[in-house]
């Protein structure tokens, strides 16, 4: 008799069990083709009267400014830090501070153009002279005055750049990241908690591709292989889902966008971003840290492009941002730079 009562205990624990991954294939599933696509925010300031595409399927959100307006500035940047370049605390207040500063105030900063793509893409846009948006291609040129003045990046896409040519020898730091966390659905339905409950709970996880962001995937996993051992980190990586429809390896979009729509459970990139996320979508995500991960931070720096098309813009926005980027980062959930790391050089020969 108790033979057969253990026999039926471990019949009805698999087909609960079963039953159990069965509804919550069908929960993700649903949830891939229920869930609402994000709309991202507008966040340049638009003219009355201009028709404005926004939306899901609308929106470019990459590119910031006019095209076929002569820039005032133009800078690219990898768009990781757009949250702080874009704010009303640095793009916002410049063309303001230029007014006030007379060697500066005949200036036209009316339009600033900002392009903030994966670091990959910016070097490509250079070097091709060119990025297509669906039907419409920009020119990349000084022809077109569609060219950046200044290049803000890590240290290997600013050296591709400099060994094109595009970029002077020296750049500047001016901003490192809290290393990695988390991103979860919003009540983190899954529980997790760290790094090793992504492969306990059977998570879906979104990783940089490794195609677009093949630095960025790399000082992630060397980050996960010291965090939690090699063998934890290959389980890790395993859960990975490699793509979805649509995901073209900007990580600063993709990322939500698979962990709203089902596509994963779990995302994992810098701190900073996902607070950025659970700030401008609060109903949808939250942000889990990652223990020991500020150790594995990353720099960016400020690269002057040789012979500008606006070299007095340059100067100016050069100044301004040198002047209040120190304490205006951190506001974003950035790490704060010591004395020795701001403004520091960075060679690029």
């Amino acid at each position: 008799m108790m033979n057969r009562r253990v026999f039926l205990g471990s019949v009805l624990s698999a087909v609960a069990l079963s039953q159990t991954n069965a509804a919550r294939a069908a929960e993700q599933t649903a949830a891939v083709q229920t869930s609402e696509p994000l709309v991202w925010p507008v966040v340049t300031k638009l003219q009355p009267g201009i028709r404005l595409f926004a939306g899901h399927t609308d929106t470019v959100p990459d590119i910031v400014g006019r095209i076929g307006t002569p820039p005032g500035l133009v800078i690219f940047t990898e768009g990781n830090h757009l949250m702080v370049l874009l704010s009303d605390d640095i793009v916002g207040a410049f063309p303001s501070w230029a007014k006030s500063q007379p060697q500066y105030a005949d200036l036209d900063l009316d339009n600033i153009v900002v392009v903030t793509v994966p670091q990959p893409i910016v070097v490509q846009m250079i070097r091709t002279g060119g990025i297509a948006l669906g039907n419409l291609t920009l020119d990349v040129s000084r022809k077109s005055s569609f060219y950046p003045d200044i290049v803000m990046g890590g240290p290997d896409p600013l050296r591709q750049l400099h060994k094109l040519g595009v970029i002077e020898p020296q750049a500047r730091f001016f901003a490192k990241n809290r290393g990695l966390a988390l991103l979860v659905r919003k009540g983190n339905p899954l529980g997790i908690h760290g790094l090793t409950d992504v492969v306990r709970t059977g998570a879906r996880i979104a990783l940089p591709d490794a195609l677009e962001e093949a630095g960025s995937r790399a000082r992630s996993r060397a980050a996960v292989d010291d965090l939690i051992g090699k063998s934890a980190a290959d389980a890790f990586f395993a859960a990975e889902v490699p793509h979805f429809p649509g995901r073209i390896g900007i990580v600063h979009r993709d990322f939500p966008e698979m962990v709203a729509r089902g596509y994963a459970d779990v995302a994992l990139t810098q701190y900073h971003l996902i607070s950025y996320w659970t700030r401008i979508f609060p109903n949808h995500f939250e942000l889990v840290p990652v223990s020991g991960a500020e150790r594995f931070f990353v720099k960016i720096a400020f690269g002057r492009v040789i012979d500008p098309l606006r070299p007095r813009a340059l100067k100016a926005f050069e100044e301004f941002f040198f002047g209040r980027a120190r304490d205006v980062y951190p506001r974003y959930d950035l790490a704060r730079m010591n004395d020795d790391e701001f403004g520091a050089t960075l060679g690029l020969d």
